[in-house]
C-alpha cells in the first residue's frame, strides 16, 4: 500500500534531488509540497519545486508559504546554491502555478485528510510551526516527522554552533521540537565524509543517462564549489536527499538514539544550536531541579547518529535511474 508523504522545503539544489527521490518512489504518494523561504526567497523556491515536479511528471500540489522567519529577518543561502537556488543554469519557468492556499493551511488540511502521513522537512521550520500554532492536535496525527536540520554534537555550517535550517528560524524549530511531533532528527553531519558523492560517484550518476540524473549533478554544480570552500571536501554533499533516504528507508540508519533536543533562541553566539542530551544528564536526579523545564516541555526525539553510506548511495542511484519510477 502506498505511503503518504508531505514535504516542506525551501527548494534549492539538494532539496531538488530529495524531491526527485520522493516523487519517483513507486510506493509513495506525495500529497503536498509546501514551500518556505530559506535557501532562496519563497517565490523562487516555489518555482523550483514546480519545475522539479514537472521534470518528474508529477502533479503533486505545491503551496507557497512563509516569506521569512516568524520573528527574525530572512537570511538566504544564495552564496551556496546560486541566485536561483539551482546553480544558475537558467532553467525554464514551470508549466503550472502553485495552489492558491497558504502552506500552513495546506499542512493542517493534508495531515487531517491523511492520518499517519510522513512529514519530511527540508528547510527552516516556519511553515510547520505556523501550522502547529493553528492546529496543535495535528502533531498526534503525523506518523513520522523526519527533520533535516541541526548539528548534534558537531560543528555548524552557518555559524560554528549551528546548522542553517535551525539557525534561520530557531523560534520555529523550538516550537516544532516541543510540539509532540514524532521527530526523527537528521543532522548535517550525516551528509559529510563517506556520504559525499565523490568524482567516481558523480561519474556513475551521469552514466545513468537520465534527465533527472543529469539535472541532479548540474543543479548542484555551484553547491559543489561552495562546499569545497566551506569544508575542504571535494564532491556533492546532499543533506536533504540523505534525510529523504531516511524517510523512505529507515533501515539506512546504523545508529539512532532517543534524546532530549532543544534549540537555542536567545544567544547570539549559539543561536540555532541543537542541544542534544546524548548522555541523559537531564534525567539524572542530581540535575532534576535544574532541567525540570526541559523534561516538562521537550519530548524526546529520535536522533540519527550514523547511516549506511553504501545503502544511501544505492538508493540515490535507483531514484535517478530508469528504474526509479
Amino acid at each position: 500500500m502506498p505511503r503518504d508523504f508531505l514535504i516542506d522545503t525551501d527548494t534549492a539544489s539538494d532539496d531538488a534531488v530529495a524531491l526527485i527521490m520522493a516523487l519517483r518512489a513507486p510506493d509513495v504518494r506525495v500529497r503536498a509540497i509546501t514551500i518556505v523561504a530559506g535557501n532562496v526567497p519563497v517565490e523562487q523556491a516555489t518555482r523550483n519545486a514546480l519545475y522539479v515536479a514537472g521534470l518528474c511528471g508529477s502533479d503533486a500540489p505545491v503551496y507557497r508559504g512563509a516569506r521569512g522567519p516568524i520573528w527574525r529577518e530572512h537570511a538566504h543561502a544564495e552564496w551556496f546554491h546560486g541566485k536561483d537556488g539551482l546553480g544558475d543554469h537558467d532553467y525554464p519557468l514551470p508549466a503550472r502555478a502553485a495552489e492558491p492556499e497558504y502552506a500552513a493551511d495546506a499542512i493542517v488540511a493534508t495531515v487531517r485528510a491523511h492520518p499517519g502521513i510522513v512529514l519530511v522537512t527540508l528547510g527552516p521550520l516556519t511553515n510547520v510551526a505556523l501550522a502547529l500554532v493553528k492546529a496543535p492536535e495535528i502533531a498526534g496525527m503525523v506518523g513520522r516527522c523526519v527533520v533535516m536540520g541541526g548539528n548534534p554534537c558537531c560543528e555548524g555550517n552557518v555559524t560554528p554552533a549551528a546548522e542553517y535550517n535551525m539557525w534561520v528560524d530557531p523560534d520555529a524549530a523550538r516550537t516544532v521540537l516541543r510540539s509532540g511531533l514524532p521527530i526523527e532528527l537528521v543532522g548535517w553531519h550525516l551528509c559529510r565524509g563517506g556520504a559525499v558523492l565523490d568524482a567516481g560517484d558523480i561519474e556513475h550518476v551521469l552514466s545513468l543517462d537520465t534527465a533527472v540524473a543529469r539535472f541532479a549533478v548540474e543543479c548542484n554544480s555551484r553547491a559543489r564549489q561552495a562546499y569545497k570552500i566551506q569544508t575542504g571536501e571535494d564532491g556533492i554533499s546532499l543533506p536533504d536527499p540523505v534525510a529523504m533516504c531516511v524517510a523512505l528507508d529507515p533501515a539506512v540508519c546504523r545508529s539512532v538514539g532517543r534524546h532530549y533536543v532543544d534549540v537555542e533562541v536567545s544567544s547570539e553566539l549559539t543561536r540555532g544550536m541543537t542541544v542534544v542530551d546524548k548522555l541523559g544528564v537531564v534525567e539524572d536526579e542530581r540535575n532534576r531541579a535544574v532541567w525540570a523545564t526541559v523534561i516538562d516541555h521537550v519530548p524526546p526525539a529520535q536522533v540519527v547518529w550514523s547511516i549506511d553510506n553504501g545503502r544511501w548511495k544505492q538508493a540515490l542511484y535507483s531514484a535517478l535511474s530508469d528504474h526509479g519510477r
